[in-house]
């Protein structure tokens, strides 16, 4: 079982246009409703695959009941905590080309009593779990050592736990040292204060983050595949991708791909570039089933290419 762990959730609809102009009345061409926050995605993600998963999230207002119902719907157990605030509702306009445009509430404000509702929650919950994945954005309220608390905990509980966040709720978690880490380029380069123009340069990146604390690193490097750096050695992979429809997910996708394979080496890593593949490859943010994914298109090798140049540099 997968444990999932989203403190800012959302209602997310998303609206499929030819093209986004600014200023004009734009016609949507296809629309979705769907439970939002990276943890819930991963936990879509885990769903689709088959495989039991929990959702733990404050929910509050009707949005709150909204985003319950959906998760319910997909096969999802959710653990909810009862919050005063509504649950924020996001808005993505995706177009043809692949652009995605985002416009994200900042949500509901968490008093001290329902932070520590969540993190309780998150401990009953967890019993049982294979993995805790912690992800996404802090909601008001919440320091950035909110995260390093529920790090700490699952340590003492003996469940490993992945952390897909960034600025300072990353750097403060770090000391407690969780399993994996799952940055994007942006929030590598920004967590160790430097430029990926390289392959190697993603992978020196990867190995500072280590060094600060992360046991395991799967960084996202967008069209240019992923990095996958352990104490047992350093991979790249990459996923041939047809046609672009939504990158909404599509990292989430790939953690639940990674960690519903064991979380660990090549094989997982495998596992979270197909996953990543498929949803991008689908409208939205739907998530892949085992159809929809295609491990003829995944290459993974320990030999790094650490000079191929980045087609999206992080500068």
């Amino acid at each position: 079982m997968i444990l999932t762990v989203t403190p800012n959730p959302s209602l997310d609809r998303t609206y499929e246009v030819p093209a986004l102009e600014r200023g004009e009345v734009n016609r949507a061409t296809g629309e979705r409703v769907d439970p939002g926050g990276k943890g819930v995605n991963v936990s879509r993600a885990v769903a689709a695959a088959g495989r039991r998963t929990v959702a733990v999230l404050p929910l509050g207002g009707a949005p709150g009941a909204v985003v319950a119902e959906l998760l319910d719907a997909q096969g999802i157990e959710v653990a909810p905590v009862a919050v005063a605030g509504a649950t924020r509702s996001n808005i993505a306009l995706a177009e043809a080309d692949g652009v995605l445009t985002k416009i994200n509430a900042p949500g509901p404000q968490l008093t001290a009593a329902e932070q520590e509702l969540l993190l309780e929650t998150v401990h009953r919950q967890s019993r049982g779990a294979d993995w805790i994945a912690c992800c996404g954005s802090l909601p008001r309220g919440l320091a950035p050592s909110w995260y390093a608390e529920l790090v700490e905990r699952a340590h003492i509980a003996g469940v490993r736990i992945a952390l897909d966040t960034s600025g300072p709720a990353l750097a403060a978690a770090l000391r407690e040292r969780p399993d994996v880490v799952k940055p994007n380029a942006e929030e590598l380069a920004e967590a160790v204060g430097c430029r990926l123009t390289t392959v190697g340069d993603a992978v020196k990146a990867a190995e500072e983050l280590r060094g600060m604390g992360a046991r395991t690193v799967l960084a996202s490097l967008g069209a240019d595949g992923q990095v996958l750096v352990d104490e047992h050695g350093t991979w790249f992979g990459t996923a041939r991708v047809d046609v672009v429809r939504s990158n909404v997910g599509a990292g989430d996708s790939s953690l639940a791909g990674f960690l519903i394979a064991g979380g660990r080496g090549p094989e997982a890593l495998a596992s979270a570039l197909a996953h990543g593949a498929a949803a991008v490859q689908t409208p939205g943010s739907v998530m892949p089933t085992p159809g929809d994914l295609d491990p003829a298109a995944v290459t993974v090798t320990a030999t790094v290419p650490v000079d191929r140049a980045l087609k999206e540099p992080v500068t």
